[in-house]
């Protein structure tokens, strides 16, 4: 197997039109758990943690822009965590602290697991993703449109992710999860939930509970339409408990080795009030 470790992203799509089946490798918690049971046998790896462009974050406009070797250390840096309290949060659930010195927003992106635990908040933000291909062309992906099933995603063979786009507006943000013990487990069920108070609306991102990151829509709407935005409070306490029991009725959970649907579906419904009372 060969291995490729270069050191711009110039060189990273170089290597990458050399060798277009290569796997390309962000922090590895995920790819070198299925190497290591024998899931998968790369020929070739382009390994992007030397590339220090991906590991940048700034303000572009009305966006924050994190590079796509931003890891989960990372995320909990304030100038990330105060804009973006959930992805924060979402950040420190992530395993050891060995993982989430290697893990990225990029790999997490990438890997497309409907258990990624920064989908659901990118669901919630409505976020973006920025690709270029070897020929130097870059497009920007609404979520929506990249996430195509379980590990499937809209990038092609020749792309390399390089950054993910957040828009930047005051919100209360959230972001809960539940497994099966209480720290380095893989999500049963996740939850991001923003109240975003500038455009009067509530934004509620699901994982772990569908083949790819949901919005409970019909939820957000529902909501929105029952919250006294001028005060910033919920007149009707029930409006909690309905808000719930819609988001549950949003997700689409399966049975696996980790829970079943029906708790799966329960789980969600709970989170999603419990994150609304927390923050109106």
């Amino acid at each position: 197997m060969s291995v490729a470790t270069p050191h711009s992203l110039d060189e990273a799509l170089s290597a990458l039109a050399g060798q277009p089946d290569a796997q390309v490798l962000a922090g590895g918690t995920d790819f070198m758990v299925e190497v290591n049971y024998g899931h998968r046998r790369p020929t070739a790896v382009i390994a992007l943690t030397k590339v220090s462009a991906l590991r940048s974050w700034k303000v572009d406009g009305t966006h924050l822009v994190l590079g796509a070797g931003v890891t989960y250390t990372d995320m909990i840096n304030p100038e990330i965590a105060v804009p973006f309290p959930a992805l924060a949060a979402a950040a420190r659930t992530v395993g050891s602290p060995q993982i989430r010195n290697a893990g990225t927003i990029g790999g997490n992106v990438g890997t497309g697991s409907p258990a990624g635990d920064t989908l659901p908040v990118l669901a919630a933000l409505d976020a973006s993703i920025e690709l270029r291909n070897t020929a130097g062309t870059m497009r920007v992906v609404p979520w929506t449109e990249f996430f195509l099933g379980v590990k499937r995603t809209d990038r092609q063979p020749n792309e390399i992710i390089t950054a993910v786009h957040l828009p930047l507006f005051e919100s209360k943000q959230d972001y809960l999860k539940v497994g099966t013990r209480n720290a380095m487990v893989i999500s049963v069920a996740g939850l991001a939930l923003v109240v975003d108070f500038d455009g009067g609306n509530v934004r509620c991102g699901l994982g772990s509970v569908g083949p790819v990151p949901l919005r409970a829509r019909q939820a957000e709407a529902w909501v929105a339409s029952n919250i006294d935005w001028e005060h910033r409070r919920v007149p009707d306490p029930r409006t909690y408990e309905t808000f719930g029991a819609m988001v549950a009725d949003a997700s689409q959970p399966i049975d696996d080795h980790r829970s079943t649907a029906e708790y799966r579906r329960h789980a969600v419904g709970v989170m999603a009030q419990r994150a609304l009372m927390r923050m109106i």
